[in-house]
């Protein structure tokens, strides 16, 4: 086996020259226009944003940082400002049925402008109805009215006082009524007189009584219709006299919103609703002056008008992004009010939704956000399929309501929604939601990162330039420009990619900006990136340190010298916050003979993920197929990682896994001054990892902090080299030859590196070389495999000894 080279410290770093950029700061650059690495997400937006077709709203896909929110808003006012779908949304009242309020749309501007006429024609009527009840006209026809009641009263009991006269009997008016007695020479008799009276004559007085009192029934009887009649007269002068005031005063509003059908027939609803209502606009006892007109006014609410959306300020399509989607701030809210221990609502307590002010332009939400509050992912889909905003109480749709509500006029809905949501929501929205693809049909997909090239390294200097001017920051020098180049590769774990987080890199430049001025420089410098980077990372570093401590301290059993058999240093990640290091574990494997195959102790305390599982049996069947591909491999084997009492999972630690197994099996000594990380197939291929500059550099701070002897290393897969941007420390010591980062394409190179030992090739027999580790390991397990066979012997020998004699 050819020797294998440790990588070369120009290899484990991409550095970006300076010299490459034309511009001495920043201030020299013209920000971005476009988002840098982002052309399929922006087309897709622009795309999305410009077809009009039922359900093509768009998901923004994307981690947080990534700049999505500010590319939707860019691409978002660019369209916008091109396009004027404004409208101004009003409720007003329902005279026939007041708990169905009316819809009004009318222009951008125009609702407030309509309740403000509104409100001069309410006290308009104020003033001029009781002027013109008040009138000379007026009060001479009501007069005329009420002579004439007064005249057919008068002229029925004229008629029968006159009959009753002729016949000797006189019409008496008392408090009490009308009587009728007899009488003489115009005066009534009384008692005695009429008591020596003839008999014959007073049967007969009596009998014209009795007639004449059934007509002064019949004249009492009709006085009713007289005041019915009276009364109707006068309803209808009241009625002309309030018809030709309240036209009169609305006439100017139907001639300016005569081209607005539906607003004229609001006003005439209005108009007849108020010849109606009349009397409640006279005075009241004690009212009088202008003041008691302009108080008064608030009273007649039924007139208002509720503008509940208006644009009159807004320029271009709306646009509108609603950081906390509930079910009522989207589709909007009936409010009610307390009066007398009664909740009462009316239509002016209706309040907008989200979906109202973005009508005819564009609502931004957070998916998340709209998933986490009840029902509103369920009322945003029904607002969208129905194409209108119906307002209704979640009481009302989920029927729990028990008290009267209003039930306002649906408004039509013309609307672009844009979610914004990490990948792993929009997946499961896909396919858990059969509505989701009816009404998302466009996604705008973020990249993470893209390659580092000339142009993009240009482009991330721009992007730089973009930031700097924003923020207000110091001009950033080119050699700084270069270390954020060189730090979003670190970012993007690939020395050929360039990391597209830009909030990261907005947050970078802001501390580094602070740095620079608590220096006293007016530049931001190379140096203040470097700074930035150290104290960032010093700040979230305490639990990488405590864990480093506990190995320092010998509490966690690391070494990093001398040999051990079914022992290997492990490296993997760990991720406190946004925090990520290099953690360094011991693996140890024991093997015996048996028939349990290779154990995952970590799997069986419940302590191992899916895809540790995954690489354990992996191992296991490379195992049997490279050592044992013809007979059964009687093995009983384990592996654990020690000291570990957290959940372990992914399979970067497979390779170090198998050399435990390996080393246990063929008691060969394994080298504790390399660790190993890499994940392993079922051919004997180590493939690729993540987290490799963090592994390597959390095995190196052990390393440096006990004395490096030069023996110290890393093994990592070969096809990682693409990926490491190790810190400088780490570079200086691989360039003096006191650490080494090996490769390795196969476990043979990863054992060899290991224990010093050849792999050896097998014949056309599957017999190893002499010395090779694989023919340690074959060995052993043929021991194994001829020890199984011995007890297997054993056992039928003593079964043939247990069993009774046949009989002969």
């Amino acid at each position: 086996m050819d020797e294998i080279k440790a990588f070369a410290a120009d290899s484990l770093y991409r550095v970006c020259d300076p010299e490459q950029f034309e511009f001495e700061t920043t201030a020299q650059v013209e920000p971005a226009a476009q988002p840098l690495g982002q052309q399929r997400a922006l087309d897709a937006i622009e795309f999305g944003v410009d077809i009009e077709r039922q359900g093509f709203n768009l998901f923004v896909i994307g981690n947080s940082g990534f700049g999505k929110d500010d590319l939707v808003q860019q691409v978002l006012h660019g369209r916008a400002g091109l396009e004027d779908a404004r409208s101004d949304w009003c409720y007003v009242n329902n005279f026939d049925l007041p708990q169905q309020p009316r819809m009004l749309r009318l222009p951008a501007g125009l609702g407030q402008q309509l309740r403000g006429d509104m409100e001069t024609l309410v006290e308009d009527l104020l003033s001029a109805l009781p002027t013109a009840f008040e009138s000379e006209e007026y009060r001479n026809r009501r007069q005329e009215i009420e002579q004439d009641l007064q005249d057919h009263q008068e002229e029925a009991f004229r008629e029968l006082a006159s009959e009753a006269e002729a016949s000797g009997i006189m019409v008496v008016r008392t408090p009490a009524g009308y009587t009728l007695g007899p009488s003489k020479d115009g005066h009534p008799l009384d008692q005695q007189e009429y008591e020596n009276l003839p008999d014959d004559e007073k049967q007969r007085i009596e009998v014209l009584v009795a007639e004449l009192q059934k007509k002064l029934q019949e004249v009492i009887r009709d006085l009713p219709l007289l005041q019915r009649e009276h009364h109707q007269r006068i309803k209808a002068l009241n009625e002309e006299i309030t018809r030709h005031t309240v036209e009169q005063l609305i006439a100017w509003m139907e001639d300016r919103y005569r081209e607005l059908p539906a607003v004229m027939e609001y006003l005439g609803s209005v108009t007849e609703n108020a010849i109606r209502e009349a009397e409640a606009f006279l005075p009241r006892q004690g009212d009088s002056g202008l003041e008691q007109v302009a108080t008064r006014v608030r009273e007649f609410f039924q007139y208002g008008i509720n503008v509940i959306v208006d644009n009159t300020a807004s320029q271009g399509s709306p646009i509108v992004f609603e950081d906390n989607p509930t079910y009522q701030n989207l589709i909007g809210r009936v409010e009610y009010a307390s009066q007398m221990g009664t909740l009462i609502t009316n239509f002016t307590l209706i309040k907008p939704g989200a979906l109202h002010r973005a009508n005819g332009g564009y609502l931004v939400l957070d998916a998340n956000q709209v998933l986490r509050h009840g029902y509103a992912w369920q009322g945003l889909k029904r607002a969208l399929k129905a194409r209108e905003i119906r307002i209704q109480s979640l009481e009302q749709m989920l029927s729990l309501a028990n008290t009267v509500s209003l039930e306002p006029e649906s408004i039509p809905l013309r609307i672009k929604v844009i979610l914004t949501g990490e990948p792993e929501l929009y997946f499961l929205l896909k396919a858990y939601d059969p509505e989701f693809d009816e009404l998302f049909k466009v996604a705008a997909d973020f990249s993470t990162t893209t390659p580092r090239a000339a142009d993009t390294v240009a482009g991330y200097a721009r992007l730089v330039a973009t930031l700097q001017q924003q923020g207000e920051l110091r001009p950033v020098e080119r050699d700084a420009v270069a270390r954020l180049v060189e730090e979003s590769s670190r970012d993007a774990g690939d020395a050929e990619k360039l990391s597209l987080h830009v909030e990261r890199l907005r947050d970078l430049l802001g501390e580094a900006d602070y740095w620079a001025g608590r220096d006293g420089r007016d530049r931001i410098g190379r140096a203040d990136i470097e700074q930035a980077i150290e104290q960032r990372d010093y700040r979230q570093d305490r639990y990488r340190e405590l864990m480093q401590e506990q190995i320092l301290r010998g509490i966690k059993l690391i070494d990093t010298e001398g040999t051990r058999v079914a022992q290997v240093n492990g490296l993997s990640v760990l991720q406190a916050g946004g925090y990520l290091f290099g953690l360094t574990s011991r693996i140890t494997a024991t093997a015996r003979l048996g028939r349990g195959g290779v154990i995952d102790i970590e799997r069986e305390a419940k302590l191992g993920g899916d895809i540790h599982s995954k690489g354990v049996m992996i191992l296991a069947s490379f195992l049997a197929s490279r050592y044992a591909p013809d007979k059964p491999l009687p093995l009983a084997a384990s592996l654990a990682f020690e000291q570990s009492y957290g959940r372990v999972d992914g399979d970067s630690a497979s390779a170090a896994e198998l050399c435990a197994l390996l080393s246990a099996l063929g008691d060969i000594p394994l080298k504790q001054s390399l660790a190993v990380t890499g994940s392993i197939n079922q051919l004997g291929e180590i493939q690729a990892i993540g987290g490799v500059n963090e592994k390597i550099e959390g095995f190196f701070e052990i390393c440096a902090s006990r004395g490096l002897t030069g023996e110290q290393g890393v093994i990592v897969p070969a096809v990682n080299r693409l990926h490491l941007m190790l810190h400088r420390d780490v570079r200086d010591a691989v360039e003096a030859g006191r650490f080494h980062i090996y490769p390795a394409a196969t476990v043979e190179d990863v054992m060899g590196l290991l224990c010093g030992l050849e792999a050896g090739v097998g014949d056309d027999d599957g017999i190893y070389p002499e010395g090779s580790f694989n023919r340690r390991v074959a060995d052993r397990i043929s021991q194994l495999q001829q020890s199984q066979r011995q007890l297997a012997r054993e056992a039928r020998d003593a079964e043939r000894a247990d069993s009774p004699p046949e009989a002969g």
